[in-house]
């Protein structure tokens, strides 16, 4: 079955990673990945959360927001506070990007890295985590001109998600896709070769061990595009 896009099956959807998309923020990154566009900022705060105090060591974070009508039909924003699907996002990111650090005992900091969707077609969890690898480290390139300290930045880390869509195994899922997957998943990986988290789910039906072998490779082979294109941007 062709792709509504014409990608092949194995084929990521055009990616841009613009770097310093805001100019106030220590890091930042627009990312648009087809459809699906967020921009990602990374925040430096010279204090840790109260539960790191006294350790010397710093924390890094995420939020994620979509904005009202990032998608056909406008959503509320989630002004008392966040609800259970943008909390397991949230967790998501900031574990994804808490990996990508080379070490957290460089001082009682918080890097925050907020990711709001101004536009979703699929992904924009995964996107959030490649676009905010780019924002988080130039925020430990900044902190470490800054604080006088050693980067402390250990590696990339991206994310894609995978799918079986009418039995077939699919790379780097659009909206239209994804809603009618029988099984779907979110894989991140940081470099170069180990996976963070696995996220997959039969929504139609169940799978079996081969096809999540097809999807995990799928997504491995996908990651390292993104890797390619964080490191290539990041080097400009």
């Amino acid at each position: 079955m062709p792709r509504l896009d014409d990608r092949r099956n194995d084929e990521l959807r055009p990616l841009s990673l613009e770097r310093g998309a805001n100019p106030y923020a220590e890091g930042s990154c627009l990312v648009r990945a087809g459809g699906t566009l967020v921009h990602c900022t990374a925040s430096v705060e010279d204090r840790a959360p109260p539960w790191r105090k006294g350790t010397g060591k710093a924390w890094v974070t995420a939020e994620y927001a979509m904005l009202p009508r990032a998608t056909s039909e406008r959503t509320n924003r989630e002004r008392r506070g966040a609800g259970g699907r943008t909390q397991e996002i949230q967790r998501l990111i900031g574990r994804s990007l808490r990996a990508a650090m080379g070490t957290l005992s460089f001082g009682e900091f918080t890097i925050r890295i907020d990711c709001d969707v101004l536009q979703a077609d699929g992904g924009t969890r995964t996107a959030s985590i490649t676009g905010g690898c780019v924002a988080l480290a130039d925020a430990c390139r900044w902190l470490a001109a800054e604080a006088n300290i050693d980067n402390p930045f250990g590696r990339l880390v991206a994310g894609v998600s995978v799918g079986m869509v009418h039995g077939q195994a699919m790379l780097d899922l659009a909206y239209v896709e994804d809603k009618d997957a029988e099984v779907d998943a979110n894989i991140v990986m940081v470099h170069p070769d180990r996976f963070v988290e696995v996220q997959g789910t039969g929504e139609a039906g169940t799978f079996a061990r081969s096809e999540l072998t097809a999807l995990l490779d799928l997504a491995e082979m996908g990651i390292h595009q993104l890797f390619a294109e964080q490191e290539r941007v990041l080097a400009s």
